[in-house]
């Protein structure tokens, strides 16, 4: 019933009051990211949702535009300032996607939308993540984020798919918390975010 109804009640509800609430402090990091980072002040960027659909996620800009000399974006690490880092260690340049769990592109708690390049990378059981909404947070999210393998975290995401329930999602959102205030597992070991996903064959 919660899986087939429910999730999505909690999760209109969650996203109009989380909208709400958090109107004001959205306000205030936009006009902080156009001063420190410029414009524009939202990234959107296509991400594969239920089933594979393709949807626009949003979030707050966290990097800059600096390009090398022929014009290439420069790697994650030397475009994520202070304050980007700042951001995405607080997960505060996740708020934008209360707009996307109200619009039902997003769940509160789902297996984190990835890029679409990686849709023809993933194994049969791998695919199995899209069976649900994607997440604000999910089950890999309170596992280690970005500190653990690509492998894990796509267990961790069928683990979830498996066994959704109110009250793990309750206690994945309370342990989320946690984790902000902790700032663990922002960074893999190599990367400033997360390395790609490459295929299996090269986990």
């Amino acid at each position: 019933m919660y899986r087939r109804f429910g999730k999505r009640l909690f999760d209109i509800i969650a996203g109009f009051c989380g909208l709400l609430v958090l109107s004001p402090v959205i306000l205030i990091l936009a006009v902080l990211v156009k001063t420190k980072l410029g414009a524009p002040v939202i990234f959107s960027q296509n991400r594969p949702g239920l089933h594979g659909k393709i949807f626009k996620l949003y979030k707050l800009r966290s990097m800059t535009d600096n390009r090398d000399e022929s014009g290439e974006l420069l790697p994650d690490e030397k475009r994520l300032t202070a304050f980007g880092k700042l951001l995405r260690a607080t997960s505060l340049d996740e708020l934008p996607e209360l707009w996307n769990i109200l619009k039902g592109d997003m769940s509160v708690v789902g297996p984190r939308p990835l890029l679409i390049q990686y849709l023809p990378l993933y194994s049969e059981e791998q695919m199995r993540r899209h069976n649900v909404r994607p997440g604000l947070t999910g089950y890999a999210q309170v596992n280690g984020r970005n500190a653990i393998t690509w492998q894990d975290k796509f267990k961790l995401d069928c683990r979830y798919v498996d066994n959704i329930s109110f009250w793990l999602d309750i206690k994945i959102i309370f342990i989320t918390v946690a984790r902000v205030f902790k700032r663990s597992g922002i960074s893999s070991s190599t990367s400033a975010t997360m390395e790609y996903f490459e295929g299996n064959e090269n986990e």
